[in-house]
C-alpha cells in the first residue's frame, strides 16, 4: 500500500466513524452538510460491529486473477453500513447507513479528494437503499421505503434533492441495475422473487425468471447483466441476461451456493464464502480459485464492489462470533 493510500484510508475511517455523532442531528441539516475528516495514522484493523464496509487494494495477481491487500474497516459503527457502490469516476463511494435508534436508513457518500462524508438523502420517515448511478450521470437511483412501507424505485439528483418515482406501478422492488437510459433489470420481492426488466418510457416491466438471488451486476464491456438463479435441485448458477432481450445463459456455478458477486473491469468474477474471496475468469473452462483468506480477522463477507479502474475493492463484513478465540 502506498503512503497516500494509507493516509486516505485513515481519513476515510475517521470521517465515517464520525457518522455516529452526525446521525443525531442530521434530520435538521441540509443535504450538503459534510463532516471534515480528521488526520490520523493508518489504523490497525477494527473488527466489524453489525455490518461494516472494508476497503482493500486490488491488484493483478497470478494467472490474471486479482490479488487483494490488507483491508481497512471504513465505517467502524455499531449499526448497519452496507451496499457500497463506487461512483462512476472513482472519486467517491456511496453506501447505505442505518441509525438503529430512529430506524432511518439513508445514502451517504465519501469523497476521496476532499476526505469528507456527506449525507445524501435525508427524507424521514422514508428510507433509501442501494444507491446506483443513473446512466446519464444526472443523479442516483435508489430503493425507497416510503412512509406507508411501499418499496419502489426512485431517482434523486446527486445532492439528494428532486426525488421522483421511476416505475410508479411496480412494487416491492428490492435491487436493480441499469442496462441503458431507459431499461433496467430488477429483483422484485415475492414468493418467489422475480427477475424483471423494466422500461421507464412505458412504465411497464416483464418477468424474465423467478427464484433469483439478490445480486444483479453489470458485466463490464457489455450491456448484459449477471444474476444468480436458484435451481430446483438446490444448486445456484450465475447467469448472463443479454441486454438485447435474449434468453439467459449460464456463466458458472456459484461458490458455496452464494449470491453476492462482483466483476473486475477485465471481467473476472468475484465471490466470497465466509472470510475467503474467490475469483474466476469469464471463460467457460475457467474454475474458481481462492485469492484471499481473512480468517484471522474473524469476519464473514457478503457484498463486494470493485472501483471503476479495478484498483480497489469494498467488502461488507460481519463479525464471525463462532470463530472468535475462546481463550
Amino acid at each position: 500500500m502506498t503512503v497516500s493510500a494509507q493516509k486516505q484510508r485513515s481519513c476515510v475511517a475517521a470521517a465515517l466513524a464520525a457518522t455516529v455523532l452526525a446521525f443525531a442531528g442530521a434530520c435538521g441539516g441540509s443535504p450538503d452538510d459534510a463532516i471534515p475528516a480528521a488526520e490520523a495514522e493508518a489504523p490497525a484493523f477494527v473488527p466489524p460491529r453489525d455490518a461494516d464496509i472494508l476497503l482493500a487494494d486490488l491488484s493483478r495477481g497470478p494467472e490474471g486473477l486479482p490479488s487483494i491487500g490488507a483491508p481497512t474497516n471504513l465505517t467502524q459503527r455499531p449499526d448497519y453500513d452496507n451496499q457500497p457502490h463506487f461512483t462512476p469516476d472513482g472519486s467517491g463511494l456511496w453506501y447505505t447507513a442505518n441509525d438503529a435508534q430512529s430506524g432511518q436508513s439513508d445514502i451517504w457518500r465519501y469523497d476521496f479528494a476532499t476526505e469528507r462524508v456527506t449525507r445524501i438523502t435525508q427524507s424521514a420517515p422514508e428510507s433509501e437503499y442501494s444507491a446506483t448511478p443513473l446512466p446519464d450521470g444526472s443523479g442516483i437511483s435508489t430503493i425507497r421505503v416510503e412512509a406507508d412501507s411501499t418499496q419502489r424505485l426512485w431517482r434523486f439528483s446527486l445532492d439528494g434533492l428532486n426525488p421522483s418515482v421511476i416505475l410508479p406501478d411496480l412494487a416491492p422492488v428490492g435491487y436493480h441495475k441499469w442496462v441503458d437510459e431507459s431499461t433496467l433489470v430488477m429483483f422484485v420481492l415475492g414468493s418467489p422473487p422475480t427477475l424483471q426488466v423494466g422500461d421507464v418510457r412505458t412504465g411497464r416491466s416483464r418477468v424474465v425468471t423467478e427464484d433469483i438471488g439478490r445480486s444483479i451486476q453489470s458485466i463490464p464491456g457489455t450491456f448484459d447483466v449477471s444474476y444468480v438463479q436458484r435451481n430446483e435441485d438446490g444448486s445456484t448458477t450465475i447467469m448472463r441476461l443479454p441486454g438485447d432481450g435474449g434468453d439467459p445463459e449460464p456463466i458458472a456455478e456459484t461458490v458455496a451456493g452464494g449470491d453476492f458477486h462482483a466483476w473486475t473491469p477485465n471481467r473476472v468474477l468475484l465471490m466470497a464464502d465466509g472470510p475467503r474471496v474467490f475469483a474466476r475468469r469469464y471463460e467457460l473452462d475457467a474454475t474458481w480459485q481462492q485469492i484471499a483468506d481473512f480468517s484471522d480477522l474473524h469476519v464473514n463477507l457478503s457484498r463486494l464492489a470493485v472501483s471503476p479502474d479495478g484498483s480497489q475493492i469494498a467488502l461488507v463484513a460481519e463479525l464471525d462470533v463462532l470463530e472468535l478465540p475462546t481463550n
